[in-house]
């Protein structure tokens, strides 16, 4: 075992106390909570005994954080996130951005341009929805108004008023969308390209 791997493992006593007592929670409380018997947190606690990822999930998961901040792991791996579009019908692209599941996800959305627009056919959803304009310049059909957004603008609402996107020309439009869980499952059908 490598010497940094050993300063990882010897850290995590002492780090699994600080989060019980920020907490305010006692060892009974936390064996009730993991299953894991008090007589072996305390050692875990003091250093007495190193964990085993069995131990380290549940713990990780009682107190609220990823194992990683558990364990203090160093940086790991290039950050950059590898794009996988999902082409849907009518023309439409869209890269997910973010990969963590749950909460606000950020989608780009590239929109075909079209010679012979599309009639708006809105529809509504669960959730609320911010988007911004990149390239381009993009119909929004909400509720009553009919409006125009350019490169630089932007738009918020709550997706349960009537909406419809569309390209305003016949050139591609391109735009960030910010939408929670409902509105993920309405945008994205189609299955990512391998």
């Amino acid at each position: 075992m490598d010497d940094d791997l050993d300063r990882a493992l010897d850290a995590v006593g002492p780090r699994l106390r600080a989060l019980r007592r920020q907490r305010e929670t006692t060892l009974a409380d936390l064996s009730a909570r993991t299953g894991i018997s008090v007589s072996t947190l305390s050692r875990l606690e003091s250093g007495n005994r190193r964990p085993t990822l069995e131990q380290l999930l549940p713990l990780a998961r009682a107190h609220g954080v990823t194992l990683d901040e558990l364990v203090d792991a160093p940086p790991t791996g290039d950050p950059r996130i590898h794009l996988r579009p999902i082409t849907c019908r009518g023309g439409m692209t869209i890269l997910p951005l973010t990969r963590r599941p749950g909460g606000i996800q950020a989608y780009k959305f590239v929109l075909a341009g079209s010679a012979h627009p599309k009639e708006p056919e809105p529809r509504t959803h669960e959730g609320y929805e911010w988007l911004y304009v990149l390239n381009g310049r993009l119909r929004l059909v909400l509720g009553e108004h009919d409006l125009v957004l350019s490169p630089g603008e932007a738009a918020e609402f709550d997706t349960r008023t009537p909406h419809w996107f569309g390209a305003a020309t016949g050139q591609p439009v391109e735009y960030l969308v910010l939408i929670g869980k409902q509105g993920e499952r309405a945008h994205i059908r189609a299955v990512p390209k391998a």
